[in-house]
């Protein structure tokens, strides 16, 4: 059975992901190193802004799905602290490397449970009128989500 369009367009972002972090965890180069972070970092944010906005929203008014969606949007807000607290690093440093490291441990084990436990869970309470809605919502947040990323920091958080 071929996955809905919201959870192959989350497995899309996952994979690129995966494919991203393994990529930083090999880099020697500090420029490169940071410039790709910086990608990461704008790509997760945005990812985890659009699926808040749709599948997760979603999920939050159904009595089945809430503790998922509840738990899956506090490591979002755990990996984007991370994420800030690593900004303020240097790429080179020992304190950045153990952070990637732990970061990359979170967010891997995220994702996997999304795509093994929450997207099934969802897949058997939506209706497809519903997984296509929520993909086209995921589609169109996204864009603007990147954008709000690229001015917002990791970790912002106004009720400080």
């Amino acid at each position: 059975m071929a996955l809905a369009d919201i959870y192959a367009d989350l497995k899309r972002d996952h994979d690129k992901q995966r494919k991203m972090l393994k990529d930083l965890a090999e880099l020697t180069d500090t420029a490169k190193r940071g410039k790709l972070f910086e990608t990461f970092r704008l790509e997760v944010q945005a990812h985890a802004a659009a699926e808040e906005e749709s599948l997760y929203a979603t999920m939050l008014r159904d009595p089945e799905l809430r503790d998922d969606a509840r738990h899956s949007v506090s490591e979002h807000k755990e990996v984007d602290d991370l994420l800030a607290e690593m900004t303020e690093l240097e790429v080179s440093s020992d304190e950045w490397n153990e952070k990637f490291f732990h970061m990359r441990r979170r967010y891997e084990h995220h994702i996997t449970e999304e795509e093994e436990e929450m997207f099934p869970a969802a897949a058997d309470e939506l209706d497809s009128k519903t997984e296509k809605e929520l993909a086209a919502i995921y589609e169109e947040r996204k864009p603007e989500e990147l954008k709000l990323a690229k001015e917002k920091p990791a970790g912002g958080d106004d009720r400080d």
